[in-house]
């Protein structure tokens, strides 16, 4: 039996878009992208944290602390959860408010579950699962690729995680699972992978990047949707020596015996460095009937800065506004029906997509040299760095 909510959310088509983890690291950049556009309502455990935020983005900020069973109570307009919902507190209250719903949070596993409990509830408000990487806009880049090329047998994603950058403790503990094998589909068969292994070297704009695999939603998701017979995310990081020490630590069984709470600030340690600042970029390749697909991703703002574009793509999407209809109930982001358009988004937001001609996944050096860029929807020349 799903757990009734303790919360009282209350669909108010005119009031605020509920934020929670409104002032975190991906949260702060939301609401920043929505101010003075969309009325915004940020929360979290201690609303002192998000006073200055309040002030510069206008939004209202409440406590709302998901580990408290004191319940919260509001009228909004949509919901963007962007903070670890362990209890699926926050899709239950909006579920049963009928508000839309957005999610960016999550990993595989609790992916699954919130699928399984969105299907018992049957809401009736749009359902938003978008924790594929970057708040699902590999996911769009994949679709569009796809419809491009008339399906998807193969999808494989490559990213250049950026040492430098800002990142949330989400993010770390997103990637926290080096330890943990994952359910894969290859060949239309599914099967484990280990983290950390099936390594290969690929470009990522212009850079060589070694990459190894990593647990994340859309290879779970992209099979159900698109069909596809292979799915693969692999991580590189923006320092090859830590990709090596990575990969070493991976080959000494360091992430299998070094579970646990006790082992966790060491393992987080080696994954989170925030720095000031850095580029988000990753690559998506799609094949289909003997043809394939490359379109590179790059934001100079960072990928917590990409993250928040990827949620505010669900938000639009959830509410109708991004030129297609809302969907019914739960949905992934690769199903929009027009992913090229949500893609031409992107460029409003500083986010650049390239495109190359007839390329494939392999190994480093075979990119074509041919690009065009996405930007409101049309295929355009890529301006020279």
């Amino acid at each position: 039996m799903i757990t009734e909510s303790i919360d009282e959310l209350r669909h108010d088509p005119s009031g605020p878009v509920l934020i929670t983890g409104g002032y975190g690291t991906v949260g702060a950049e939301i609401a920043r992208i929505l101010a003075g556009d969309t009325p915004t309502l940020l929360t979290g455990r201690t609303p002192g944290r998000g006073a200055a935020l309040a002030a510069e983005t206008g939004s209202e900020v409440r406590a709302w602390d998901l580990a408290d069973p004191a319940p919260f109570r509001a009228g909004v307009r949509a919901v963007i959860s962007s903070v670890n919902d362990p209890e699926d507190r926050v899709l239950l209250a909006a579920a049963a408010a009928g508000v839309p719903y957005v999610d960016i949070t999550r990993w595989t596993g609790r992916l699954q579950r919130a699928v399984t409990v969105a299907a018992l509830l049957r809401p009736t408000a749009p359902v938003l699962l978008s924790s594929a990487w970057m708040g699902g806009v590999s996911s769009l880049v994949a679709a569009a690729l796809a419809e491009e090329l008339g399906g998807a047998e193969r999808v494989e994603i490559a990213i250049r995680w950026d040492m430098a950058d800002r990142a949330g403790a989400d993010s770390v503990e997103f990637m926290d699972r080096l330890g943990v094998a994952f359910e894969v589909v290859d060949g239309g068969r599914r099967r484990l992978a280990a983290p950390m292994t099936e390594s290969r070297t690929v470009r990522i704009d212009g850079t060589s990047v070694r990459v190894a695999r990593i647990d994340t939603p859309e290879q779970y998701t992209l099979p159900l949707t698109l069909g596809t017979a292979t799915a693969a995310t692999r991580i590189g990081f923006s320092s090859p020596a830590a990709t090596r020490a990575l990969l070493a630590l991976r080959g000494t069984g360091f992430f299998r015996w070094a579970d646990g709470e006790r082992w966790a600030p060491a393992r987080r340690a080696l994954l989170h460095s925030p720095g000031e600042g850095g580029t988000a970029r990753l690559r998506v390749d799609v094949g289909h009937g003997g043809r394939s697909r490359t379109a590179t991703v790059a934001d100079p703002l960072g990928q917590h800065h990409l993250t928040a574009v990827g949620a505010v793509l669900g938000l639009r999407r959830v509410l109708g506004t991004d030129g297609s209809p809302a969907p019914r109930g739960l949905a992934f982001p690769e199903q929009h029906p027009d992913p090229a358009r949500a893609l031409g988004l992107l460029a409003a937001h500083g986010v650049e997509v390239t495109f190359d001609g007839d390329s494939g996944t392999g190994p480093e050096g075979r990119d074509a040299p041919h690009e065009r860029s996405a930007g409101n929807g049309r295929a355009g020349t890529r301006a020279a760095a």
